[in-house]
């Protein structure tokens, strides 16, 4: 797949009406519909202001959870219009509709500098279908299309990839990032390359790991994934989390590696309990010993100690995953350990999954995380080596 694609610096916005596809999936609380986190509305800034600079007029448009093609008034993008022109020190209109008449009389009126923001996309049913006819009538209100949600670039939507078949498309700087850093860390990457993996199913997983075994020179595998792989190799897990019919496929890519000259590093202990609980008590043991009664939920200290060492001396580290069950603070350990590790590395990292990313934010080593990824789903895909029907719709360089 070519990642290198014309971005908003390459084309001349002045004096035309933009189509930009932002990320606005943001939490709201339930009870007050208020919205908890605005990191996917601050994220859109740079494009947006870079765009309102360069004496352009914005339509943005995105979509929130999954209305299912109805009007669901408690997924209104309204509190976005809001916030945005909170953030942004202007005002931002709202359109009530995404295609209606409302969205097109105010995208008409639209002059350079202004704000547009469309209601919900998922609120038109043609949206999560790629209607030709929907993509078609979004298009209609602009000049030319940026895309700038990278975490929807993985999905084939109206608003994502039909809005390219009518107008030239390219990237903005969300999505330009995303590209850089992921593309060359996957395609050239600085020696050595460790992928951290973790997360609950190899089901999940097992397409990154293929796809990493031809790029990576050590991949370490942690978190629920793990226990299939020491389960069959013959270790006894107790009621740690199995796949049971992945075994073969675990046992596949151990010798898929080795066959590679590919380093697979497994957790060697484990921090095991009797029970799903935040308040369950941990026990070290041997990964491959634990009792019937018991289940692993997090890597052990040895394992700590294996796995952040082989991060030593790293050149690139991609992570993607958690190592045991984060949300129990007796158990996020191992996936505290790892997010310093790699912070101090010293190595090109890049960071992704909701898990990983929070625990590097936690901590607060952000700041030294070379990429911190936008996109969840997108960015496993973009590491399985897929083509991303968002990007591959973006004009060439």
């Amino acid at each position: 797949m070519n990642y290198n694609k014309k971005t908003v610096r390459d084309v001349d916005v002045g004096g035309k009406r933009i189509l930009l596809r932002c990320d606005f999936n943001v939490p709201l609380d339930k009870a007050t519909g208020a919205i908890t986190s605005d990191k996917r509305i601050t994220a859109a800034l740079p494009t947006i202001q870079y765009l309102l600079e360069n004496g352009a007029a914005v339509i943005a448009c995105s979509h929130m959870g999954k209305p299912k093609g109805e009007r669901k008034m408690e997924l209104s993008l309204a509190p976005v219009a809001k916030r945005l022109g909170e953030l942004l020190g202007r005002e931002v209109m709202f359109a009530a509709d995404t295609v209606g008449p409302d969205a097109k009389a105010k995208a008409e009126a639209l002059k350079p500098g202004e704000v547009l923001l469309l209601e919900n996309t998922r609120f038109e049913p043609g949206e999560t279908k790629n209607d030709p006819e929907l993509a078609k009538e979004l298009a209609s209100m602009a000049e030319l299309y940026v895309s700038d949600a990278f975490g929807s670039v993985h999905r084939a939507h109206a608003s994502t990839v039909g809005v390219a078949e009518f107008l030239p498309a390219v990237s903005g700087f969300l999505v330009a990032r995303e590209l850089e850093v992921m593309g060359k860390a996957l395609d050239d990457p600085k020696r050595p390359f460790v992928a951290v993996l973790g997360g609950a199913k190899v089901s999940d997983k097992i397409n990154v790991i293929g796809n990493l075994l031809t790029k990576a020179d050590t991949v370490i595998i942690g978190g629920g994934m793990a226990y299939t792989f020491i389960k069959a190799q013959g270790g006894s897990i107790g009621t740690s989390l199995l796949e049971e019919d992945k075994q073969a496929l675990a046992l596949e890519t151990l010798a898929a590696a080795q066959e590679k000259g590919v380093k697979l590093l497994l957790p060697v202990d484990t921090l095991a309990a009797k029970g799903f609980s935040a308040d369950a008590q941990p026990v070290a043991m041997d990964v491959a010993a634990i009792p019937e009664d018991m289940m692993g939920l997090d890597i052990g200290p040895k394992t700590v100690e294996l796995f952040c060492g082989a991060l030593k001396g790293a050149g690139t580290v991609v992570w993607n995953g958690p190592m045991g069950v984060f949300e129990f603070d007796a158990f996020a350990g191992g996936t505290r350990a790892m997010a310093r590790a790699i912070a101090e590395s010293g190595a090109v990292s890049i960071v992704g999954g909701g898990d990983s990313a929070a625990a590097v934010e936690q901590m607060g080593y952000a700041d030294r995380i070379t990429h911190i990824s936008t996109g969840g789903g997108a960015s496993l895909e973009f590491l399985e080596g897929r083509e991303l029907p968002g990007v591959a719709c973006l004009q060439d360089r």
